[in-house]
């Protein structure tokens, strides 16, 4: 089925629609911490922002030479940060704003995230976003994380969408790279604001550079609806 009538969106998750990041910063540093290793900091953590649970947890596990297997860190960092979502995930304002005009024109809507299926359905759940967002694919229902294309795909194919149909909105590079691969259109609110120069987000159709403290709902659902031109441009600016 063809939905281009009503362009199909789909939302990262965390750092896009929830600011997260800090929760799976904290839930890293209490795994590490646990088994041993050194000092987990923000700058080490923003390295896999964009990259899934899965894949950070192997990456720390060879960095630190911890002997637990992947799948026990995995196991581990999502129980830590559940808890912490339980009762500090928050949703932006913006995004929220975005999703529910979408929601209300009748856009197809859905989920692709690096986490696990169960904190993706926690974090929805506690925020009240599962009632907008029903449709969602986790790192683990794939066979590969961003920057491969295999979460947006899917999300479309359950959504009844052609790829080249579909916007996606993400907030990182590996994100926005995995969005052009799956050949959709993205809008790109980065979590860590890019350098002038950067081509991590080139890919963008629209980029609000400064990231959720410039990023305007309603320039966003225009350029999603139009689904002509692009909105990149030159740094400093922000929204482009």
């Amino acid at each position: 089925m063809d939905n281009c009538a009503a362009t199909p969106v789909i939302f990262d998750l965390d750092g896009t629609l929830v600011d997260s990041e800090p929760l799976y910063w904290e839930a890293a540093r209490h795994v590490l911490a646990a088994h041993g290793a050194g000092e987990f900091t923000w700058e080490e953590h923003a390295r896999f922002i964009g990259i899934s649970t899965v894949e950070t947890m192997e990456a720390l596990r060879r960095e630190y030479g911890l002997d637990a297997p992947a799948e026990q860190l995995v196991a581990e960092k999502d129980r830590a940060y559940l808890r912490l979502a339980a009762r500090s995930a928050r949703v932006f304002p913006a995004m929220l704003s975005l999703v529910e005009r979408l929601h209300t024109a009748g856009h197809p809507l859905a989920v692709a995230s690096g986490s696990s299926k169960k904190a993706v359905g926690a974090v929805l759940g506690a925020t009240g976003l599962d009632a907008l967002l029903p449709v969602r694919v986790s790192a683990e229902e794939v066979a590969r994380g961003k920057p491969e294309p295999d979460v947006f795909l899917e999300a479309a194919r359950l959504v009844g969408a052609v790829p080249a149909c579909c916007v996606v909105v993400e907030d990182a590079a590996p994100g926005v790279e995995a969005a052009r691969r799956a050949g959709m259109r993205c809008v790109a609110v980065p979590y860590v604001r890019p350098e002038k120069g950067d081509e991590g987000f080139a890919a963008a159709g629209l980029l609000f550079a400064g990231g959720q403290e410039e990023f305007d709902a309603g320039r966003a659902y225009e350029w999603i609806t139009r689904g002509a031109g692009t909105g990149r441009g030159g740094f400093p600016d922000g929204a482009h």
